[in-house]
Order: C-alpha cells, then sequence, then structure tokens
C-alpha cells in the first residue's frame, strides 16, 4: 500500500506531485484515517464527560499538530535525524494518548505503514512489533486483563501491515526493473534507428561513389584520352582531330546522361532499350573506338533475362574493367566473354597487359593517386548479389578479371526476372 511514495523515503510526503494519482489517493486515505481515529477519540471523550476528558481531547489535538508536521516541514524528509525525531514525537504522542484512552489503539494500524515506510526493514520491524506491544498494553491497561481478542487484534493489524508493505516494496522493486528495462529498450531501439539511418547513408554514398567511378570518372577519361589523340592531330591532320573531338562531345553527352540517371538511381541507357549482350558489345566498341584497344565480346550459353541489379551490376563491372584495362594494363587486346550457365552467369575480362599484383592494389583512400577504388566497387557490386569476384594478374601476364553472380533461381526468396526500365539498380 504505497502510502509514501518510494520506500524508506518521505519525499513523498512533502512533494505530492511526485506521487501518481492512485499514490495520492492512498496517501490521503492514510492522513484522514489518522485524522479520523482522532477525532473519534476526542468526540467519545467528550460525550463520556469523563475526568480525563480535557487530558484526551489536548492529546489528540497534540498528536494531530505533530503528525501534520511531517508532510509540511521539509527538513523532515530532508535529513534522517529529522525524520526519526518526528516519528519519535509521533510515537510518543500516540503513546501518551493510548494510556489516556483505549480508543487511541487504534492509531497503531495507520503508524504501522508509516513506520514501515520511513524505516528500513531491520528498524522498521522491530519498530512495528514495539508498537504492537504498547497497543495490545493498552488494551490490557484498559480492560484491567487480557484476552485473546486484545492480543490477536493488534498483533494480526500488524502482520497485515507488514504484508502489505512488502508485497508493495517488492512490486515496486519489480516495476523499476520494469522502467529501466523499457528505459534501455527505448535506447536501444533509438540507437537502433540511428544506426540503420546511418548505415543507410553509408549506403547510399558508396552507390554514389561507385556510379561516379564507374560512370562519370570513365567518361572523364575517355574524353581526356580522346582530347589528346586531337591535340596530338592538330595541326597535321585536322580531320582527325575533328573526329576525336567529336568522339569526346558524345562521351560528355553520354556521360551527363548517366550523372542524371544514377543520381535518380535509373538503369543504365544501355540497358533501357536492349539487352545485357547488346549492351556489353556496345561497350566494347566504345572502348575500341576511343582507346584505339582491339576489344572484343563473346556471348556463351543461352542467353536468358536477369534481374534488372544484376545486369547493372555486370554493365558497371565491365566498365570499370576495360577502364582499368585502358588506364593501367598498357595492353594492345582485351577479351570480354559473358557466359549463362544455368543457375550461374559470368562475366570475365581478359588483357594481354603489363598485370599487377592483386595483394599490393592500395585500400581506397590511401593512395595519393585515388587509385584503389575500382577492384573495391566491383567486389562491393558482387557481393551486394551473392556473387564473387575473383582477380589473377602478375607483372607482365596480363590480368583476369571473374565475376560470377546466381541468378534468380538460385538466390532464395528471388524475385522473377523483369526489365523495368524505372527500377534501381
Amino acid at each position: 500500500m504505497p502510502l509514501y511514495g518510494a520506500p524508506h523515503s518521505l519525499e513523498a510526503v512533502v512533494n505530492p506531485h511526485s506521487l501518481t494519482p492512485v499514490l495520492r489517493v492512498l496517501r490521503l486515505c492514510l492522513h484522514l484515517m489518522v485524522a479520523a481515529l482522532l477525532a473519534l477519540a476526542a468526540i467519545r471523550a467528550a460525550a463520556e464527560h469523563a475526568p480525563d476528558t480535557p487530558a484526551v481531547i489536548g492529546a489528540a489535538v497534540v498528536l494531530a499538530f505533530v503528525y501534520a508536521l511531517g508532510p509540511v516541514l521539509p527538513k523532515v524528509s530532508a535529513a534522517p535525524v529529522a525524520a526519526a525525531l518526528w516519528l519519535t514525537a509521533v510515537l510518543a504522542v500516540w503513546a501518551l494518548l493510548v494510556l489516556l484512552t483505549p480508543d487511541g489503539v487504534w492509531l497503531a494500524f495507520p503508524l504501522f505503514f508509516v513506520q514501515l515506510h520511513l524505516l528500513p526493514l531491520r528498524w522498521a520491524l522491530p519498530l512495528v512489533a514495539v508498537t504492537t506491544a504498547v497497543a495490545v498494553g493498552g488494551f490490557g491497561w484498559h480492560a484491567r486483563g487480557f484476552t485473546v481478542g486484545t492480543v490477536l487484534g493488534p498483533a494480526l493489524g500488524a502482520a497485515v501491515a507488514v504484508a502489505v508493505v512488502l508485497g508493495y516494496q517488492a512490486l515496486y522493486r519489480e516495476s523499476e526493473q520494469r522502467r529501466r528495462l523499457i528505459e534501455e529498450l527505448t535506447e536501444a531501439r533509438s540507437d537502433l534507428a540511428a544506426a540503420e539511418r546511418t548505415a543507410g547513408v553509408l549506403a547510399e554514398r558508396e552507390r554514389l561513389a561507385r556510379e561516379i567511378h564507374d560512370t562519370l570518372a570513365q567518361g572523364l577519361s575517355s574524353i581526356q584520352l580522346l582530347l589528346r589523340a586531337a591535340e596530338r592531330a592538330l595541326p597535321d591532320r585536322p580531320d582527325g582531330a575533328l573526329g576525336h573531338v567529336r568522339h569526346a562531345r558524345e562521351a560528355a553527352v553520354d556521360n551527363l546522361a548517366e550523372a542524371r540517371r544514377f543520381v535518380r538511381a535509373l538503369s543504365p541507357p544501355g540497358l533501357e532499350h536492349g539487352s545485357l549482350p547488346a549492351a556489353l558489345e556496345r561497350l566494347c566498341t566504345t572502348t575500341a573506338r576511343t582507346s584505339g584497344l582491339a576489344v572484343h565480346c563473346h556471348v556463351s550459353g543461352t542467353p536468358a533475362d536477369l534481374p534488372t541489379p544484376q545486369e547493372v551490376a555486370l554493365l558497371r563491372i565491365a566498365q570499370s574493367a576495360l577502364a582499368n584495362t585502358v588506364q593501367h594494363a598498357e595492353a594492345s587486346r582485351a577479351e570480354l566473354t559473358l557466359s549463362y550457365m544455368g543457375t550461374e552467369v559470368a562475366l570475365d575480362v581478359v588483357d594481354d597487359g603489363t598485370g599487377f599484383r592483386p595483394s599490393e592494389v592500395p585500400a581506397p583512400g590511401t593512395d595519393t593517386t585515388g587509385s584503389g577504388f575500382g577492384l573495391a566497387a566491383m567486389r562491393a557490386r558482387a557481393r551486394a548479389l551473392h556473387g564473387t569476384l575473383v582477380v589473377e594478374s602478375a607483372p607482365g601476364e596480363g590480368t583476369a578479371v571473374a565475376v560470377t553472380l546466381p541468378t534468380a533461381a538460385a538466390v532464395p526468396g528471388a524475385a522473377t526476372p523483369t526489365r523495368l526500365p524505372e527500377q534501381a539498380p
């Protein structure tokens, strides 16, 4: 019965706003019970016209005044010594009232709750026992003897008060544990939401980084090569220089369209109106025209429709691999092979360039030249679609990039392959 707020604290006595509505009602009921019992003792003493009537009324008034100091004085709740002195004064006046009238014995019941809530159990239980003994002694004093009722009444009242308060304290501890658990869960949910937002931001940044590397960066590199070729052709071969400039302009237009599309998360233009093999064939033709590299495209197996994300990933990986060949390999020939193998689709890009050691490729962002992003982006694309990417190379032996992706039938819960122009990669 939470009459005084949290166990062993007088804060709720002084600050009723710290209580819930139910606890305020219970606190008010306790005070009303004390007031009613004191009024009953005074009224009955006045009605009997006994010689000690003034003393009973005076003791009742003094007890009411001392009891009222607990909820009013801040020091009572702020200092344990003040609380102990207040409780001692209440019990002393109450013992005097019990000595004057048997009606004062009934005040023992609300005092049990006050003691159990103001003091730790190691002090409250002995004080409850003393209060019970005083109540039993008061009954015996006024009845000139002891009966079973005079002993069991206060004892049962004390037992009920102890049981109720102990039960309340157990419920209070359990509610506090649940409150803390709810706070922890709420905090964990907030942290999870923040982590999901951060992950979403990082995923979008990674997507944009891959798209920029595989489209704009490669396109700008092609434009640079074409303009250099035009510069070398001038002024001796103006027609050849003009052709290079036209190709550079076309590359700029294509990359502008790519930039607009990947910002809107649309499919690449090469896949909107054609199949993946056709898009790879056009990629090889464009790369050969702009770089002078001999690039050949091959398709093995029976072509099948793939989900748009897989087609986009394979096209982007092919773009990045051929761009690396043009920029770094110093190759004269490159072979691109797309293989349909039932439950898997594979893409191989092989060149006869200078090669390199894959283990020595710097991590993205750690090299001052800005290299390292291409292979990392290709691996990220393959990993996102449950595929694998293998790079085989050695100095002087060329490079082979092989990516293998499971088809929709091999991925549990995968959707039926469709070709939607507006579907995001």
